[in-house]
């Protein structure tokens, strides 16, 4: 009997404790580094309710060089053909962006852009 309260406690803790990890690594651990170039056609007004004003949707690139579709919010228009490097979480989206020079993307970003 002792047996399998060891067996059912651990199982149980083993389903609580999961779905925490699991959590953790969604929202707080893991976020890839996307690039893009700012092209300003490609922004939308968002409502006045919204504490960010513009909310852009851009062809971006890991560092593999594989594409995907990322928005992000901002709080002003962003200087055409700038380049970002955005923090990009699967679940929460951009967490944050910073402009980069052309030089400072990865190789295979660079292979994209043929500046």
């Amino acid at each position: 009997m002792k047996n399998i309260n060891k067996v059912l406690s651990l199982i149980f803790v083993t389903i609580a404790v999961f779905p925490c990890i699991l959590a953790y690594y969604l929202f707080v651990e893991q976020s890839t580094d996307y690039y893009t170039k700012i092209d300003n056609s490609k922004i939308s007004e968002l409502p006045v309710t919204n504490s960010m004003k513009y909310e852009y949707s851009l062809l971006s690139y890991n560092n593999e060089g594989n594409s995907k579709e990322i928005k992000f919010k901002t709080e002003r228009i962003l200087k055409e053909g700038a380049y970002l490097k955005l923090d990009y979480m699967i679940i929460r989206g951009v967490i944050n962006w910073e402009e980069v020079t052309y030089d400072e993307l990865p190789e295979k970003v660079k292979e994209k852009y043929n500046e």
